[in-house]
């Protein structure tokens, strides 16, 4: 019988599944925190939202980033090679030496 997963294999493997919706999420917490942590700045509203969206945009550009690399090693391990190999015909690919 196999293990059961721990929360962290669980999270990782949601996130893999949703990876839009993980990113989303993680822009609009970025929006909020920043929008939160610029409230108390004493400078004009549009460069407090200037800010906030800068920033969202960096931790959204980190989470693509972070799907990316998530991506990448599922392929490499064969965890997703098995699952889009049916759809592939390796022939046409192979060298002609």
């Amino acid at each position: 019988m196999s293990e059961p997963k721990t929360k962290i294999e669980s999270l990782r493997e949601w996130v893999v599944e949703h990876k839009l919706r993980a990113v989303g999420a993680l822009w609009l917490t970025g929006i909020a925190g920043s929008v939160a942590y610029n409230w108390s700045s004493p400078k004009k509203f549009q460069v407090k939202m200037i800010h906030a969206r800068l920033n969202a945009q960096a931790i959204t550009l980190a989470a693509l980033f972070g799907s990316a690399v998530v991506e990448y090693y599922d392929h490499k391990t064969g965890k997703k090679a098995d699952k889009y190999a049916k759809y592939m015909h390796l022939e046409n690919f192979q060298s002609k030496d």
